[in-house]
């Protein structure tokens, strides 16, 4: 029986390249097909694992609170409109975002698992010959809880320095290559402006993609400087303290050579005593209603004025990730049709093929080969023609991945299951549309085979 079977095999495979152009031509469908699936899902293998890398970068269950930008620029409508919120919020008074804000917070709404106010600086960072500028940022340890960040090596700041304001900071592995290329690194001393910080501890490295980072509003954590806010307060400045430049309306405020630039500008920077605060929720589901206790509680503290805003990264990430996920499908599709376009040229030239070998149907029927020999034969002609092509695309599917992701900067991630899947199917369709040009072969009549002309 084996022997049978050997043997009808050997004659499909003769078939098949004996009209090597005809049986590539059939196989086009297919081969693309296949490339085109395996290409098609590892785009969007690549678009989920970003969008996952992206909700590590903005933490899990985050909600990140900003001042609000005030625009005196526009159209006569907008400033009307502008007008008239004024005069209706006239006489009003908000001291903008501040740490009481983000006390509160944390003492009076259950769902918050952690809260963390931010202050940023733009400052030059100096170690002997070395200048760099990059940004100083004022937090509290639970800052590096809710994005996720480890230590390299060194400590977290501890009571005392929160407390008392010490002089230490944590830095980003960017800034460590920089200053501190081959010595240790914990306990050596860097300018920041006019501030001399310890170091205590170094950010384990993150990689973070830079449009990722404009999207989300995040900072490069490996090229920042991290130290306690009160430090920041104490050392540097506290906002709530009137100055000078803020009763001048400056647009930005100098401290010896350490600058605050926030996405506010004149004094709706001053005023806010803090650049962001950041809620981290305990449960994805408490998201939405903590959002809205958030809102009325601010807008209570403020005089009723919403000069802030609120921003959930993780659903704005969700609803990115769905868009994706219909983009795939849309995609995926397309390919599926690509193969179902195949499988149908495949049953084509095999409708084809028998028509041309009516003959040679008639003599192998007259020599002694059965209806199922005949219907093997076709069969495994067709099937052939499919695994081949299956075969030739798998390779192009993941040429084009690569080349994908080359020249485009997409993500391209290709999947086992990516390539198991689309295989399958090709296998699959020669099998289904070889199966009625076989059958169609195999009931023909030897005389009336033989007799054809």
């Amino acid at each position: 029986m084996f022997e049978r079977y050997q043997y009808i095999f050997n004659i499909a495979l003769e078939a098949v390249f004996l009209n090597k152009f005809r049986s590539m031509l059939t196989a086009l469908g297919i081969i693309f097909g296949v490339a085109a699936v395996i290409s098609m899902m590892a785009i969007g293998n690549g678009a989920q694992k970003e969008i996952l890398d992206q909700m590590k970068l903005v933490g899990v269950n985050n909600i990140i609170i900003t001042p609000k930008i005030e625009k005196n620029k526009g159209s006569s409508s907008q400033n009307s409109s502008q007008s008239s919120s004024t005069d209706k919020n006239k006489g009003k008074f908000s001291p903008g975002l501040s740490l009481k804000d983000a006390e509160s917070i944390r003492n009076m709404i259950p769902t918050v698992q952690r809260v963390s106010p931010v202050v940023i600086y733009e400052a030059d960072v100096i170690r002997g010959a070395v200048r760099y500028s990059t940004k100083i940022s004022g937090v509290t340890p639970d800052f590096f809880e809710l994005f996720n960040i480890d230590l390299q090596q060194g400590d977290m700041f501890n009571t005392e320095q929160l407390r008392d304001g010490k002089a230490v900071c944590i830095i980003g592995s960017t800034i460590q290559s920089k200053f501190f290329p081959n010595g240790s690194v914990i306990g050596q001393e860097i300018k920041c402006g006019r501030l001399w910080l310890k170091v205590i501890g170094v950010l384990r490295k993150k990689e973070v993609n830079q449009s990722t980072m404009e999207n989300l509003g995040i900072s490069d954590y490996n090229n920042s400087v991290f130290a306690p806010i009160q430090t920041m307060m104490r050392r540097v400045k506290d906002r709530t303290m009137v100055t000078a430049a803020s009763l001048h309306g400056s647009n930005y405020a100098d401290f010896g050579d350490m600058v605050f630039m926030s996405s506010t500008e004149g004094e709706e920077v001053a005023k806010n005593q803090v650049d962001k605060i950041v809620v981290q929720v305990k449960q994805s589901s408490q998201i939405t209603p903590t959002t809205d206790l958030l809102k009325r509680m601010l807008l209570r503290r403020h005089q009723k004025l919403e000069d802030f805003e609120i921003k959930v990264p993780e659903l704005l990430l969700k609803q990115e990730q769905r868009t994706k996920d219909i983009f795939n499908i849309v995609l995926g599709a397309i390919a599926g049709i690509s193969l179902l376009v195949g499988g149908i040229g495949i049953m084509n030239i095999m409708l084809a093929s028998v028509m041309e070998r009516i003959k040679e149907i008639g003599i192998r029927r007259a020599i002694g080969a059965t209806k199922r020999d005949i219907a093997l034969q076709f069969l495994m002609e067709a099937t052939l023609l499919s695994i081949t092509g299956g075969l030739v695309g798998i390779v192009l599917g993941i040429i084009f991945s690569k080349l994908i992701m080359q020249f485009t900067s997409i993500l391209t991630i290709i999947s086992p299951i990516s390539i198991i899947i689309s295989f399958g199917v090709s296998a699959s369709v020669g099998i289904i549309f070889g199966y009625m040009p076989a059958k169609r072969a195999s009931v023909a009549d030897p005389v009336d085979s033989l007799r054809h002309e």
